[in-house]
């Protein structure tokens, strides 16, 4: 969604956004200005009983305050008390800054599933530490991230940002996430808290999950951080958990996050996700976020005084946020500097190497890869291989500091001839028209006039230029032009080719479209919502004759006021969010699979880099369907591509599994996902074995889409999803019915070969407050260095209530040059064997024997060992 621009592999390119778009807007509260100083936490129960001091001391008002957001980023300050405010910051594979679209430029590290891909522990922590420096850079304290929402099905819109479908493996990655993180100061807010596991419907959602389900699986990766990491904040969801929001939840937020595990960082809402004024605070929900009216304020002030919220309450509220603040700001009120770039070579290469990691071999039949130096012609072909697909949509958007492209990245590879054929498209909306677009002063993108009110009057207040045509403002207007605005967007869209093209826009609010001084798209008043933008208009395409070389003058005009205006009263608001997405697209006068097919036959090998993007896969909604888009275009290209070349390998990148019809036929598939600014240049050291790929699947994935666990209940009905599989999804689900994956959770290969030994344990039987250490002698056994990633599962044999074959529950992976052995070390505690009883209200170790199987993969169990529980033992937390 946002444009690329075609530094490629540098690290200046041009179309940084101007300078005025890289802080939030002004206020009173939070200027814009703000630096970034080291501050070293007090002793936790100092600083803990500093910030309840504090919050005791202040008026009912000056409690009130700080539950609210200042404005969209940045919590409230109370400069006469000495209380500074903290700021904010997405996400959790960057840290973005206060611009959602084209603001500062920063660090775009490979997503979430590619670091579980990883299977490396000691990886995240190093990740942990360069985000925060990140998030420094960009003048804030608190990093939104990270997401540890478990991957339920395949089609779930923001699986990509998540880690996997196991929570054990979710839960520790997480924890040396945020320990990286916090370790420099530097808050991590661990979401979405809790039982987020899709988009559709995510605001009015309610997620019916049996208690068993919930604690076993969703909670167990919160848990985990908590236990292990002690996040300072932590995010509620949207979504409903039987039949309560998240954030007025009892029984998540009070009886178990505050009560059983005694959490005392601060909860803050998702943003707009506050739907109460006393329940929400009196479950404990600490700051609504971001700035509004709606639900605290006077309204909870209110509330305080006519006896239906505690004070207490808003007390106890009130420290918590003072307690965040006391870990990240101290009492520091000096102003916040502008936004900075901080590119560094040690980070730069941190992402390559996290890339190569996470680069998933799932088969290579006839040694196909590594392409070998004899094979000098190679065809790249496929509509992902001169993109930068680096990222899933939403949240996890950022501006990076430069992008690598695979074709580039291939074509950098001495002593090779390389040719590329697109192959097919596969846009969901129309390419953002930006690369065509100048202003009228000759700069790159649009002009944006900004007047005071909805209806264009007097001269414009604020004028902007930004670099891109997709102009969702949500957290960029101007706070000059009030909370009632209207935008001028002009451009100029220039044609390299004569022919009827296609233009496309949608709106966030009211919208109108003209070219060349006429309307030819009308949304001023839409009611049937799309995807684009979150709250959009859908996407409306129009021809248009235009001709090489000739602009076409084009004006965009949109305000904030809700319409039509009988929205209104349903919304309770007359002006809200504004915005647009203005696409473009060249008619085509070629045949893209020919030219593919020829270009595959003239090659030594050819590489089909396919798969899905930030359109496909973002925060907002749910992909429909598993397969690869559009209308199985890229399945024709494959097909046709393999039928022309036998040496074919297929890159695909996406963040979640995706249908493969033609995996039997292909020798060769490399899962890419998304890998951030070094994407190609990663993939180049693995395609060409320059680097060895480690990576494993942190998620299933099924053959078809009807053997997925959540087949009958995704996504639900009437504002209604019940996780009818229960204990059951991922894994856990194909070993109860004994259903073949695709490629099984934990699989991946390498490019040598690996031997497991004899495997020992430290003792044999395990008591409460004791652990186990297993270790496993692993040989590499093939001809050059690699890692393997060895899982150990816990299958109990008889246990009194229902539990899944095998549940993760240790891995280690180990580097090894070729011929060297070394052990994999696998740690096992009491909650490796507990499961959660809800007649005892308590977690359960039951007296027996569990077996561990040891493996590659949950389908490629190589050793086991046992070890008994000789006495039943319970806990809470």
């Amino acid at each position: 969604m946002d444009p690329i621009f075609d530094g490629k592999f540098t690290e200046d390119s041009e179309g940084q956004s101007t300078a005025n778009t890289n802080t939030t807007p002004n206020s009173e509260l939070s200027p814009p200005d703000s630096p970034t100083t080291e501050h070293a936490e007090l002793n936790k129960t100092d600083a803990r009983s500093n910030s309840r001091k504090l919050a005791s001391s202040l008026s009912l008002e000056e409690q009130v305050s700080l539950l609210v957001g200042a404005d969209f980023w940045r919590s409230k300050a109370i400069p006469e008390k000495n209380v500074p405010a903290f700021k904010t910051s997405d996400g959790p594979n960057g840290a973005r800054g206060a611009i959602f679209k084209a603001g500062t430029k920063a660090a775009l590290f490979p997503c979430g599933v590619s670091l579980a891909s990883t299977f490396n522990a000691k990886l995240l922590y190093q990740v942990g530490q360069h985000l925060a420096d990140e998030t420094k850079a960009r003048s804030a304290q608190v990093l939104l991230a990270p997401t540890v929402c478990l991957h339920r099905g395949p089609l779930g819109g923001r699986n990509f940002e998540s880690f996997s479908e196991d929570p054990f493996l979710t839960g520790r990655l997480a924890a040396q996430y945020i320990n990286g993180l916090q370790k420099k100061g530097i808050a991590a807010t661990i979401k979405h808290f809790v039982g987020n596991e899709q988009e559709t419907e995510r605001m009015k959602i309610d997620s019916i999950i049996q208690e068993r389900a919930l604690r076993e699986l969703y909670l167990r990766p919160f848990e985990m951080a908590v236990r292990d990491a002690n996040p300072w904040a932590i995010m509620s969801s949207y979504n409903l958990v039987n039949g309560v929001h998240a954030d007025s939840n009892q029984h998540t937020l009070k009886d178990i996050l505050r009560g059983e595990w005694q959490y005392e960082g601060m909860v803050m809402s998702d943003w707009g996700g506050v739907n109460s004024i006393e329940e929400s605070i009196e479950a404990g929900c600490d700051i609504e976020m971001p700035q509004s009216l709606k639900w605290r304020g006077e309204k909870a002030i209110e509330a305080v005084k006519n006896g239906s919220l505690s004070k207490e309450a808003v007390e106890k509220a009130a420290a918590s946020v003072l307690y965040l603040v006391e870990r990240t700001k101290g009492t520091d009120m000096s102003a916040e500097t502008a936004e900075r770039e901080d590119n560094r070579e040690e980070t730069r290469k941190l992402i390559r190497d996290a890339g190569v990691e996470g680069l998933t071999l799932l088969k290579n039949d006839g040694n196909v890869l590594p392409i070998i130096p004899s094979q000098k012609k190679i065809a790249v072909i496929g509509p992902n291989a001169n993109r930068a697909i680096a990222g899933g949509g939403g949240s996890a958007s950022l501006n990076p500091y430069y992008n690598t492209l695979p074709l580039d990245s291939i074509k950098a590879v001495p002593d090779r001839e390389v040719t590329y054929s697109l192959g097919c498209h596969t846009w969901k909306w129309l390419p953002l028209a930006a690369d065509y677009c100048t202003t009228a002063t000759g700069e790159q993108g649009v002009s944006l006039e900004f007047f005071v009110g909805d209806k264009f009057e007097g001269q414009p207040k604020v004028t902007q230029h930004r670099t891109n045509t997709d102009l969702f403002l949500w957290d960029s207007v101007p706070l000059e032009v009030g909370k009632e605005w209207s935008c001028y967007c002009r451009t100029k869209i220039t044609p390299t080719t004569t022919g009827r093209h296609t233009i496309s826009f949608s709106s966030v609010g009211p919208g109108r479209l003209y070219v060349n001084g006429k309307v030819v798209i009308d949304l001023w008043d839409w009611t049937e919502e799309g995807e684009a933008m979150f709250d959009g208009s859908k996407d409306i395409l129009i021809d248009i004759d235009l001709e090489a070389g000739v602009p076409a003058e084009v004006v965009a005009e949109i305000n904030n006021e809700v319409r039509p205006v009988a929205r209104q009263k349903h919304a309770k608001l007359t002006h809200h969010n504004g915005g647009c997405r203005i696409g473009y697209k060249e008619e085509d006068k070629q045949d893209y699979l020919q030219e593919a097919v020829n270009a595959a036959k003239e090659a030594d090998v050819a590489v089909v880099i396919v798969g899905l993007d930030e359109e496909w896969e973002s925060e907002g909604y749910d992909r429909q369907t598993m397969d690869l888009p559009k209308d199985g275009s890229q399945d024709r290209l494959i097909d046709a591509v393999l039928a022309a070349n036998p040496n074919t390998i297929v890159v695909n990148q996406s963040g979640s599994p995706v249908t493969m019809p033609w995996a039997d036929r292909v020798p060769a598939i490399l899962q890419a996902w998304y890998q951030g600014q070094e994407a190609g240049n990663a993939l180049a050291d693995v395609l060409f074995g320059l680097r060895n790929p480690s990576g494993k699947l942190p998620t299933t994935f099924p053959k078809r889409l009807e053997d997925n666990p959540t087949y009958h209940n995704w996504p639900g009905e009437n504002l209604k999803v019940l996780y009818g599989e229960g204990l059951y999804i991922g894994y856990r689900h194909y070993d109860r019915l004994n259903i073949t994956p695709l490629f099984p959770f934990g699989h991946g290969l390498s490019y040598t070969t690996f031997s497991y030994g004899t495997p020992s344990i430290s003792a044999t039987t395990l008591v409460d407050g004791a652990n186990l250490t297993l270790t496993i002698p692993i040989t590499n056994t093939g001809a050059v260095e690699g890692a393997e990633s060895v899982q150990a599962y816990i299958h109990d044999p008889k246990s009194r209530l229902p539990r899944p074959e095998k549940e993760l529950k240790a891995f280690d992976k180990v580097f090894l040059q070729p011929g060297e052995t070394k052990d994999a070390v696998l740690a096992l505690d009491r909650y490796s064997v507990g499961y959660y009883d809800t007649d005892l209200s308590a977690w359960i170790a039951e007296e027996g024997v569990f077996d561990v199987l040891i493996g590659a993969s949950s389908r490629d169990i190589k050793e086991k060992i046992s070890f008994e529980v000789k006495e039943s033992f319970t806990w809470v937390f």
